[in-house]
Formats: C-alpha cells, structure tokens, sequence
C-alpha cells in the first residue's frame, strides 16, 4: 500500500486519492482566500497547519499513546510531546 493513500481508499484504485493531492487543493484554496495580498512565513504557517492535525488524529489513532504515535510518525517521543507543548497541545 502506498504510504500517501488513505487506507480506506484502497479497496477502489479508481477513487485513490494521494494525501498530496489533498494538501495541494486546501493550499490552493488558502492561496486564492489571500485575494491578492501577500503572505509572509507561509512555509511556517502550513507546517503548523499541518502538524497540529497530524498530531491530534495521530494520538487518537493509538489512543493517547505518545510512544505509538511517535513511532507512527517516525519522530522522537521527545520531539512529540516538544511539538505537543508548544502548540498548546499538550
């Protein structure tokens, strides 16, 4: 199974969407909310976008388990709960 499919959309190729796709659309989406104003420290801001939900339904997945979901993520448990606090998380 590809990393970037979301598992219940393996059983029909045709509907396979990558989670790429999924992020590419909601940036899009965010570009064109700016109606032509700019934007500075996007590359923060969409990092932080990204993890906190990442974080959270991780968590969720392995019911509260930092050491599971750290491993899920492929990150220190340390850098978790660091990322967990600093975002109000935690």
């Amino acid at each position: 199974m590809n990393a970037a499919v979301l598992p219940h959309e393996e059983a029909d190729p045709s509907t396979r969407t990558p989670l790429r796709e999924h992020v590419a659309v909601s940036i899009r989406r965010f570009l064109g909310d700016l109606d032509g104003c700019d934007a500075e420290g996007l590359y923060e801001i969409a990092l932080r976008e990204l993890e906190i939900p990442l974080f959270v339904e991780v968590l969720r997945h392995c019911d509260g388990n930092q050491s599971r979901a750290a491993q899920m993520l492929g990150i220190h448990r340390a850098t978790l709960r660091k990322k967990l606090r600093e975002y109000g998380l935690a």
